[in-house]
């Protein structure tokens, strides 16, 4: 085998994801190439979010799905993985109980991360390689539980924060009104601090949406907050059985991805962006770069010679 495999699971509100990258084993060959993605919409959230603990239902079948992650993993000769659970684990009463309990049954080692853990993690993606080193932006990934919004000034990140804002807590009507004042007084505050900030969207919800938006090619990876308005304002006029059914969509998506149109326009309005940019990565994405990291750090350097 001429690369090396890593894989990341990440264990959200509304789906659990695998992604497996391989990558060469010589220097010249450091070049990521995807090898294989799996999304499972188990809705954990659900009933986190209202009852306030996972239910064995969703338990068995989180089990269920570990234990087949590590059979796929196996197969695809991984050298090393990290599994993290984000926001209806976090939240969850007997959430630390149930990852111990799927620890134990599958052989798999799972964390729950906090919300600033799982920020940076998203933004370990190298993004910051494609931005523009005097511009300002937020990094905005929409989850089901969680928003975390990190700022990035002059190429470098300099704050993330977790907000409990996310599709599946307001398709519960879970999401306090206090948080969400948080959110915009947080905002107002960046906006002013750092002006003609830029959104840099992450999550499945909007790169879904920079799909459905039929951008001309010219646009590449930008998505105007005015056509974002725009298409939310259409989807909506739908139900999520016709949103499915018209847009191609699946049933986990279609009932949620208005509102995450609703949060990028939230962060959008009060951070006074004008313009989206859709990398299409996330979590899992950064998980990956995090083991890279972690065996081929990056080389410091050289000392400059002292002077004879």
């Amino acid at each position: 085998m001429n690369k090396t495999n890593y894989a990341a699971i990440d264990i959200g509100s509304n789906a659990v994801r695998l992604l497996i990258k391989g990558i060469g084993t010589k220097p010249q060959e450091h070049l990521f190439t995807k090898e294989l993605f799996v999304r499972i919409p188990l809705r954990l959230g659900e009933e986190v979010f209202s009852t306030g603990e996972i239910p064995n239902s969703k338990v068995r079948k989180l089990l269920r799905l570990m234990k087949a992650y590590r059979q796929l993993m196996k197969i695809y000769e991984v050298a090393e993985y990290r599994a993290c659970a984000t926001s209806a684990l976090r939240d969850a009463v007997n959430g630390k109980e149930v990852i111990k309990h799927i620890t134990k049954k599958s052989g798999l080692e799972i964390e729950i991360i906090n919300g600033e853990e799982e920020a940076h993690l998203i933004y370990d993606n190298h993004i910051e390689e494609l931005l523009d080193k005097k511009a300002n932006y937020l990094y905005v990934d929409v989850g089901g539980g969680s928003t975390e919004i990190s700022l990035i000034h002059a190429g470098a990140l300099k704050s993330s924060r977790s907000y409990n804002i996310g599709t599946v807590r307001l398709l519960e009507g879970q999401v306090k009104k206090e948080v969400c004042n948080r959110l915009k007084r947080d905002l107002n505050k960046l906006s002013t601090q750092y002006p003609n900030l830029t959104i840099i969207g992450s999550g499945g919800n909007i790169n879904k949406l920079f799909r459905l938006a039929n951008l001309p090619a010219k646009s590449k990876i930008t998505l105007s907050v005015e056509k974002l308005q725009l298409l939310n304002t259409t989807l909506k006029k739908y139900t999520a059985e016709e949103r499915a059914s018209i847009y191609n969509l699946k049933p986990d998506r279609a009932d949620v991805i208005t509102h995450a149109g609703d949060i990028f326009l939230l962060v959008a309005e009060h951070a006074q962006a004008q313009h989206i940019l859709v990398p299409t990565i996330g979590l899992v994405d950064g998980i990956i770069d995090s083991l890279y990291l972690k065996n081929y750090p990056p080389a410091l350097p050289a000392e400059p010679e002292s002077i004879k």
